[in-house]
């Protein structure tokens, strides 16, 4: 299946890095990344060497035999990396002397043989070029991103040459630099860091790009609450405001009703406290005592 161009790209510069995504080629990452020149020096390198390895190995792919293919391949590799290592003797000593033995270990620098396996053999030569290009520039990157932590804290300078001279000074005479940055524990804390670091910033993306997705389909299928799609011009407005009325009174279900109703029924009727003060009972007068007539008082003595 051909690849497009922005996705060969894409891939090998940022959501398939050779160093920060597949950890691959730790070797020179942490052995080259002492300045932001010799990390561009093996960055360069790799690009040639990737890109031509893999243009060749794909115009050969259908000649090799399966069985010795990968011996095949480093043949091819090792001979890209001797011109390399030449041209830069010759023309960049300083570098050279530099990097030192990282320039002819590319030839198994397990980059280069996992792009050789898994896709310059599979496709075509111009899209493996094209890809030996992209993620040789990812790799390039990477090393100068590790370099350029490492030799701005571990000098307070950048951009020195290969034999340490010609730096830019970035901080001031106040900085005291932390030279444990330019030593192999600098080296793998530096990108532990940068690793984190992009893996953060990958795994928020992601999430926004699936957040996206989500509201895009509830947005096709009419369930957002505040936007949706346009129907003539088919663009993504915000829906219109519905009219408020009076509230309508909603029935309700049968069931419910007659649940209620056996619930009130069981209940006994609450007495309600009425407001009327009792009558204040008043205590009865004492009438005196009238005399009976002297009759009465008679009969009664016999």
């Amino acid at each position: 299946m051909k690849k497009s161009i922005s996705s060969i790209f894409k891939e090998g510069i940022l959501t398939n890095n050779p160093t920060f995504v597949q950890l691959l080629g730790m070797c020179p990452t942490l052995a080259t990344t002492t300045s932001v020149v010799n990390a561009l020096g093996m960055g360069a390198a790799v690009i040639v060497v990737l890109s031509f390895s893999n243009l060749f190995i794909s115009l050969l792919r259908k000649i090799i035999p399966k069985q010795v293919r990968i011996a095949s391949y480093i043949v091819i590799i090792s001979g890209f990396v001797t011109a390399v290592e030449l041209l830069i003797k010759a023309y960049f000593p300083a570098i050279n002397k530099a990097l030192g033995l990282f320039i002819p270990l590319i030839v198994v620098n397990c980059i280069i043989l996992a792009r050789a396996e898994s896709f310059a053999s599979k496709n075509g030569p111009i899209e493996s070029f094209l890809d030996g290009i992209a993620t040789g520039i990812g790799f390039t990157l990477a090393l100068t991103c590790i370099a350029f932590v490492r030799e701005l804290i571990g000098t307070g300078a950048l951009f020195a040459a290969a034999d340490g001279s010609g730096s830019i000074r970035i901080l001031g005479d106040w900085y005291k630099p932390a030279t444990i940055f330019l030593m192999p524990t600098g080296a793998f804390l530096t990108l532990g860091c940068l690793i984190a670091l992009v893996q953060k910033i990958q795994y928020t993306s992601e999430d926004h790009a699936r957040r996206r997705r989500i509201e895009l389909d509830a947005i096709n299928g009419g369930f957002h609450e505040t936007l949706m799609r346009d129907p003539v011009t088919g663009k993504i407005v915000r829906r219109p405001a519905l009219v408020e009325g009076p509230a309508e009174a909603i029935p309700a279900e049968p069931e419910e009703s007659a649940a209620s109703e056996e619930k009130a029924e069981d209940k006994p009727a609450e007495e309600k406290p009425s407001d009327e003060k009792p009558a204040e009972i008043q205590p009865a007068e004492e009438k005196p005592a009238e005399d009976k007539p002297a009759e009465e008082k008679g009969g009664e003595t016999e």
